[in-house]
């Protein structure tokens, strides 16, 4: 690099005659003193110093600055990034000699990739092409990273050309970016690619299959399909299964909207199975490749243990315990405290006659159902309400309290019961709310999307089936949810200071998950359906409570994890319940997750206990990748394995398919004072690029008058001159 250097006045030709008339005039006083002195030596070499002085004020007076000037002896840079993520693949450039064949945005901007392109700028500039992506590789779009980055890497960077769809889903604002180059005066030359409005197309944009099914029962699957044809047409959507069972059913698609539908099917056999639903091609779309998803299913034997404790054989639990007893997946189990018999227990091998003794025989429960039982000497004990809590917490069993008129809940309250309660109950009112005409339950927006509430396929015939159910004529002392607790049904009109009565409420608590039923009127659900929508509430209660508990099990070890469909990027809390080779739960151990993502990258996570007594594990993992994961859970001290698998919902950041963004290119190009240039005139850019000036010469300024050094000097020849003053006798 070579420099030039100079020495610059900032002051006028008006303040450089009177700085040469002060120091002419200094120059005629210092000889006459000088001469008045008989020609002494000290007094000339003082009259000198003096001039100095003033001479170099003087300078100082015309803002004197040393101006060096570097300039490069290598070519300067110019960085072709063009881009190479997911997006890139969507095939929408229509060229003028192929009209009816549309290429990929990456096969469009293949010339460009090319050095051979840019050689007529290798005599001016150093050319440097460079794909990009995200750092996280071609899962994501990130516009800013590689503008940034160009100006790090490139010391001579004199402009930028984004080959790009514009489509950023990662990182910062590119304009950030841009405004930085702007200020370097490096212009950015953009060239979009790709349609800036959608191909027609036809979506399958998701896949909602459960985790796991029964053998022998109906199994909805939900799909979502979005499409942007511009007219509605009927298409015979096809479910195939890993096993070569098909279901073909006719969907609606709608015009330019996404539309939902769901697909029925009956397992007949336990296993491992992949579901695949394909939509059938239509003649007008041009994407292709997304018209099918899969997604894996666990098909089980099911049998689900129940514990129902309740105290008077009321209405509502003898048509539980009926639909219970008949479901063929449940096993039932009733302890009946009637304050009329003489023992507990019942008539039939449905009963049993006292409350599971210890941790062996409760932990075998996967829903609890409390009924209108308190805590006292003829009821439960302190001991079995601590038991049934750490059930829920440490064990993901599911707790149902359906508290009744008599009020022995609200004794409950002082248990270690009340921290699982979905509400808070009003303690000076415990035996309830009656009346005599039936009140309804009203919906929330929760409740809607519940699978707890769906007594129906869609959900405007559901909200038509829960506001033509049979009314209640009790309901509980309830004053206002919890906090983190989900309100599906409200009273259809009381409410309070804190807003509709909450009549049907679940929350999470620890492993497990808690419902509060806030009548005993739902067994008039029956009336004039029968079973119907009875049944189906309680079984899907049974089924929902137990789900995590069931998710993997083995001899001595179970898994479960929360959220049970977890999203792309959201961090799962993954649970274990390990026992020692003795049947006893494991306090202390190194319990280790093995999890394996589709693309083979695996990851161990290591578990901390958080309930030695249950033999509970828990440890959390961040999916990175959507699909299917594989987990081997080993627990080192009693050298069990359980394999097991779950499926991460979601799409990548980066789709195929989606307009390109052009008006982000175009904002990139103006902040940065650059220009936008259509692909089909992309040699417009070597053009622009030849035309460049010359960049600016790297300038380094030292002002002089303000330097403080020069100040220092100054300041000393001063102090210097008055001490010299004074040994001369003229002071």
């Amino acid at each position: 690099m070579s420099s030039t250097s100079s020495l610059l006045f900032q002051t006028g030709p008006v303040t450089i005659a009177l700085a040469v008339l002060s120091v002419a005039a200094t120059a005629a006083f210092g000889f006459l003193a000088w001469r008045r002195s008989g020609g002494r030596r000290s007094i000339a070499l003082l009259e000198l110093l003096r001039l100095g002085l003033v001479i170099a004020a003087a300078i100082l007076f015309n803002q004197p600055e040393w101006i060096e000037e570097f300039r490069p002896d290598s070519k300067p840079t110019v960085a072709v990034l063009w881009d190479d993520s997911v997006s890139m693949q969507t095939r929408d450039v229509v060229a003028a000699d192929r009209p009816g064949q549309p290429a990929t945005r990456a096969e469009s901007i293949e010339s460009l990739t090319d050095a051979q392109f840019w050689s007529d700028l290798t005599s001016q500039y150093n050319v440097v092409l460079t794909p990009f992506s995200s750092a996280t590789g071609q899962t994501s779009s990130d516009l800013h990273a590689p503008l940034a980055d160009a100006v790090t890497q490139h010391d001579q960077l004199r402009a930028v050309v984004l080959v790009s769809d514009g489509d950023w889903n990662a990182g910062a604002p590119p304009v950030d970016a841009a405004t930085r180059l702007r200020l370097r005066e490096t212009p950015v030359f953009t060239i979009p690619i790709g349609s800036p409005t959608r191909l027609p197309d036809v979506e399958l944009v998701s896949l909602d299959a459960p985790t796991f099914g029964i053998a022998g029962k109906q199994v909805r699957i939900p799909i979502t399909i979005d499409s942007s044809l511009p007219q509605d047409y009927l298409a015979s959507v096809q479910l195939k299964t890993s096993s070569g069972q098909t279901i073909d059913k006719q969907v609606r698609i709608g015009a330019m909207s996404r539309s939902t539908d769901t697909i029925v099917w009956k397992p007949e056999q336990t296993g491992d199975y992949t579901l695949t639903v394909t939509i059938p091609d239509h003649g007008d779309e041009q994407i292709l490749t997304n018209n099918q998803a899969s997604a894996p299913i666990a098909i089980r034997e099911e049998k689900l243990r129940v514990l129902v404790v309740e105290s008077y054989p009321r209405w509502e639990y003898r048509y539980l315990r009926n639909a219970l007893s008949r479901d063929p997946g449940v096993e039932v189990s009733c302890l009946l405290f009637h304050p009329g018999l003489t023992k507990q227990g019942g008539g039939n091998a449905d009963y049993i006659k006292e409350f599971p003794s210890g941790l062996d025989e409760l932990a075998q429960f996967d829903v609890v159902f409390l009924g209108d039982v308190g805590c006292s000497a003829d009821q439960l004990t302190t001991e079995q309400c601590r038991l049934i809590k750490g059930l829920v917490e440490h064990q993901a069993s599911g707790l149902v309290v359906m508290p009744g008129w008599q009020g022995r809940q609200i004794s409950l309250l002082d248990t270690e019961l009340a921290d699982l309660y979905p509400v808070q109950l009003d303690p000076t009112q415990p035996d309830g709310w009656g009346s005599r005409t039936p009140n309804h339950f009203q919906l929330t927006e929760t409740g809607r999307r519940s699978l707890l509430t769906k007594l129906a396929d869609t959900r405007d015939e559901n909200a038509e089936i829960w506001a033509g159910l049979p009314g209640f004529q009790w309901y509980a002392p309830v004053l206002r949810a919890r906090p983190g607790s989900e309100v599906l049904c409200v009273h259809e009109s009381a409410s309070n200071q804190y807003g509709r009565l909450p009549l049907l409420a679940t929350r999470t608590f620890g492993a497990g998950k808690v419902l509060f039923m806030g009548t005993d009127g739902a067994w008039r659900w029956r009336k004039g359906v029968e079973d119907k929508y009875h049944y189906r509430f309680w079984g899907q209660v049974v089924r929902w409570m137990a789900y995590q508990r069931n998710m993997a099990r083995g001899e001595t070890m179970r898994l479960y994890y929360s959220p049970d469909q977890p999203q792309l990027r959201q961090t799962l809390t993954i649970n274990a319940n390990v026992m020692d080779n003795s049947g006893e739960p494991l306090a202390e151990g190194e319990v280790v997750a093995r999890i394996t993502a589709p693309s083979g990258k695996a990851k161990t996570v290591r578990f901390q206990s958080t309930g030695g007594e249950w033999g509970a594990f828990s440890g959390r993992f961040t999916s990175a990748e959507p699909g299917k994961h594989q987990v081997t859970l080993s627990a080192k001290q009693t050298g069990a394995v359980l394999e097991a698998s779950f499926y991460v919902q979601g799409d990548l950041a980066e789709k195929i398919g989606q307009p390109a963004r052009i008006e982000v290119l175009e904002e990139i190009a103006r902040v940065s004072r650059g220009k936008t240039i259509a692909i089909d005139k992309a040699e417009d850019a070597i053009r622009r690029l030849t035309a460049l000036p010359e960049p600016p010469p790297t300038i380094r300024r030292l002002q002089l008058w303000s330097n403080p050094l020069v100040a220092a000097a100054i300041v000393t020849l001063l102090g210097v001159f008055w001490v010299l003053r004074k040994a001369v006798g003229l002071i």
